[in-house]
């Protein structure tokens, strides 16, 4: 039976992708090298060149989260909130006292999951907008098994202060556990400094690689007490033991994403050319000609101290009698896309996504000048290059 008088061609012209300017605190635009390497012919998870890559993404995420020589790194098939789950699955059992710091919707999504793996949260809280504070953490500190923190609160643009978190742990014989995933790869990360046992972040963050992927690093004393459980790891998919099995001994555990490592390995190597302290400081400049453009049209920062605001997710407090969701939704008619608040500060605040790709000022050009015309922002399109000149030094080569 004829199904087809010809070979059926369909070509995609330029035109059916509009260009889309994607500010958001994640996904962020993927990186040139990375897309190129998503259309790598397939290979089969256990073929020798895709444990080529891995081994050369594990030695990169070594360097990227700082950690000890002898660190297990590796990629989960999920994104960031599978980083989460597999720390708790693998280092909490039934009974365990485990602190967690929570100052917003991240901090609180892993109270959630210790107590759905039988932990006993141990709540050390702060006002939103407000950073943790680390003396609050030494009356919940003995006898917990973990304390659990958020580096950089994603839902409100807080940056909290790890080094300052870990000194304190480090005496207590507790792990502890960071959330990486708006700063690691952007900003620079020193896991076996500070005394860090586990940290993830998601792939479609601060490295602009696609979605799909959780790069996670482990100590060795985290993976000791992995092997002092008294109970199976619950998780079956994220078993650090059966992980190890596949990026170590190259035995078969579950098929990977091989495509998504092949563009994850070129992401992360185009950060690592670039350096983490340049990338920071091409963060830490973008931030400042933002803010510098938008301030005298009611724009504010929602983190009032300096030193406990996200770098890599811009906070601001909107104008009053702005509309938000028009605007917002006028932005996205026109290919644009920002993002709200999340939760208490929906309709209060906007938080610009900083990372990777995104943190450069070709995209946020293409936002300013949409803003000027959209809310009559006369001159705001001026006010941006004039502050981005300021920047010069740094965003020359951006």
């Amino acid at each position: 039976m004829k199904l087809l008088d010809a070979p059926t061609k369909i070509q995609l012209q330029q035109s059916d992708y509009p260009e889309h300017t994607l500010l958001t605190p994640g996904p962020t635009p993927i990186h040139p090298r990375a897309m190129k390497a998503l259309t790598r012919p397939m290979l089969g998870h256990m073929d020798a060149e895709v444990f080529k890559v891995n081994e050369a993404i594990q030695r990169d995420l070594r360097q990227m989260y700082g950690t000890a020589p002898g660190a297990f790194t590796a990629l989960l098939a999920g994104t960031g909130s599978l980083g989460m789950e597999a720390g708790f699955a693998n280092l909490v059992e039934s009974g365990d006292e485990v602190v967690v710091c929570a100052n917003g919707s991240f901090g609180r999504r892993m109270a959630e999951m210790v107590t759905r793996y039988g932990g006993h949260v141990r709540l050390v809280t702060a006002p939103l907008g407000e950073a943790i504070n680390p003396a609050d953490l030494a009356e919940h500190l003995p006898g917990a098994a973990m304390v659990a923190v958020v580096h950089g609160e994603t839902s409100t643009g807080v940056l909290n202060p790890v080094p300052a978190i870990a000194e304190l742990v480090r005496s207590s014989g507790a792990l502890l556990t960071v959330d990486a995933v708006t700063t690691a790869g952007m900003e620079p990360f020193q896991m076996a400094q500070w005394g860090v046992d586990y940290a993830y972040t998601g792939a479609q963050k601060c490295l602009s690689a696609p979605p799909g992927l959780a790069p996670i690093a482990i100590s060795e004393r985290a993976f000791a007490r992995y092997a002092a459980r008294r109970t199976p790891t619950p998780l079956w998919y994220c078993d650090f033991g059966g992980l190890r099995d596949y990026w170590t001994d190259h035995t078969y555990h579950h098929t990977v994403p091989v495509n998504l490592h092949f563009a994850f390995e070129q992401a992360l190597r185009a950060a690592l050319e670039e350096g983490l302290e340049a990338r920071q400081a091409r963060v830490a400049a973008m931030g400042r000609a933002i803010t510098a453009a938008l301030t005298p049209h009611g724009f504010s920062h929602y983190v009032r101290s300096p030193e406990h605001r996200l770098p890599t997710v811009l906070a601001l407090r909107l104008p009053e009698g702005l509309d938000d969701a028009g605007v917002r939704a006028e932005l996205r008619r026109r290919e644009i896309s920002i993002t709200g608040g999340l939760g208490p500060t929906a309709g209060l605040i906007w938080r610009l996504g900083l990372m990777g790709e995104a943190a450069r000022p070709a995209p946020y050009r293409v936002l300013m000048s949409a803003l000027e015309d959209i809310l009559g922002f006369r001159g705001l399109g001026r006010a941006f290059e004039a502050a981005l000149a300021q920047e010069w030094d740094v965003l020359a080569t951006a």
